[in-house]
Order: structure tokens, then C-alpha cells, then sequence
């Protein structure tokens, strides 16, 4: 930690007893105070707009609202705190989305505790926080050649409508329910309706998911890889 104030930390993991693990390892770290914890992201967005922290470790699947919106909701609503993802999960259809949403950090969770300190210090300095993994991932990311997804069928499969295909799409480029609904000029409620019928027809538990679905599908532009 360089020397300036204690950083302010909210940890969001939805496992009770990993929250409480990272909780406590916190605790012992030089340089933070965690003032607060959040079993789902729903639960973050309430506690940093109650505390203000300077930083959140954030779980990216969590029920009610997992942890790609709630970064979005969290760098939208209170741009002050940054977001640090620390998660099980290294694909591109975690990161990727993470990363857009706004977070400016990410860790998996076999970082020790040198690791969460040193990206905490960076993405408060206004710099990236990202694992040695990580930035490995997305340098191959940086080197890989442009593949060609395969042409999406005449008829959507899992017999989606065009209207869920189309906030799929959405979706999978990080659009919020509330952003989802100004670009197609409907309702919140409209989307969330259309969003639990897509997600029940193709199986889906969450958007993590969904985003890879419609990569799976040729539905959605993976970063990096244009649709032809």
C-alpha cells in the first residue's frame, strides 16, 4: 500500500463461508478496513450507496443480481468506488463483461493476500488491477486471429422470438435491464419479462451464462471476433 489513507472495502460473495474467509483475510491486511459485506449483488449496490467505500471485492455469480450489473449499477450510480473482481471463473464470458461494466480489477480467488493489496493500491491510483492470469489472458486474447462464428440459423433456437434475440444481443454487450429498455423504447418490467422468458426457454441461470450462449449461437459479437 503506498501511504495514504486506509482504503474502505465492501466484499460481495454470495458462499458464507468464502465471504467470511475473505473477510477475515482482509482484516489482516495492511492498509484496509473492510466497513461492510453483501451476500448477493443486489445487497452491494445498497451497502455502497449507504457507506460509500473506496473499493468493492466483487463475486460475479450471485442470485437476484449477479456481479456484472451490479458493477455497472455501483461505477453508474457512485463513480468514487472502484470494483474489483475476485472470482472462481477466468473465461472471456466472465471477464470480458466484467471489464466493460466498469471494473477496473480481477483476481481469481487463488490470489493471496499480496495480490488483493496490490490490486487494490493500482485500481486506486487509477490503475488496473489485474492478476498475472489475467493479463496473460488477455494479451493471448490481443494475439489470437479473428474467427468466424458460425451464421446464425433463419429460426432462433430454443424457439426464442426475435424480440428475446434481440435483448440477448443486448445483453450480451453489457446493456442493463434499464439501458435495454431505453434502446428498445419499452419498460423495465417489459425487458425483465422478456430477459426471464429467454433465460427459462434456452435454460439459462444467469447472464454469465447467457452471454456465452449467444456467442455459442453466432447471436452476439464476442470482443475482438467480428460477425460476418
Amino acid at each position: 500500500m503506498t501511504a495514504r489513507t486506509v482504503a474502505r472495502v465492501v466484499v460481495a460473495d454470495d458462499q458464507t463461508v468464502v465471504r467470511e474467509g475473505i473477510v477475515m483475510l482482509l482484516g489482516l491486511l495492511p492498509g484496509i478496513e473492510v466497513v461492510g459485506s453483501a451476500a448477493d449483488g443486489e445487497e452491494a449496490v445498497r451497502i455502497v450507496a449507504k457507506l460509500t467505500p473506496d473499493v468493492v471485492l466483487m463475486d460475479l455469480r450471485m442470485p437476484r443480481c449477479d456481479g456484472v450489473e451490479a458493477t455497472r449499477r455501483i461505477r453508474a450510480e457512485h463513480p468514487g468506488t472502484q470494483v474489483v473482481v475476485l472470482t472462481t471463473y477466468a473465461d472471456d464470458e466472465s471477464l470480458f463483461p466484467a471489464l466493460r461494466a466498469g471494473a477496473r480489477g480481477y483476481l481469481t480467488k487463488d490470489a493471496d493476500g499480496d495480490e488483493i493489496v496490490r490490486a487494490i493500491d493500482d485500481v486506486l491510483s487509477g490503475d488496473a488491477g489485474l492478476s498475472p492470469k489475467i493479463q496473460r489472458r488477455l494479451l493471448e486474447r490481443l494475439a489470437e486471429p479473428a474467427r468466424t462464428l458460425p451464421e446464425p440459423s433463419d429460426e432462433p433456437p430454443d424457439g426464442l422470438t426475435a424480440r428475446e434475440v434481440e435483448v440477448l444481443r443486448l445483453v450480451a454487450e453489457g446493456q442493463s435491464n434499464p439501458e435495454i429498455a431505453r434502446t428498445l423504447h419499452v419498460s423495465t418490467a417489459t425487458v425483465k419479462t422478456h430477459i426471464n422468458n429467454l433465460f427459462a426457454k434456452a435454460g439459462l441461470r444467469d447472464r454469465a451464462q447467457a452471454i456465452h450462449y449467444a456467442y455459442r449461437h453466432g447471436l452476439a459479437e464476442p470482443p475482438g471476433r467480428p460477425l460476418n
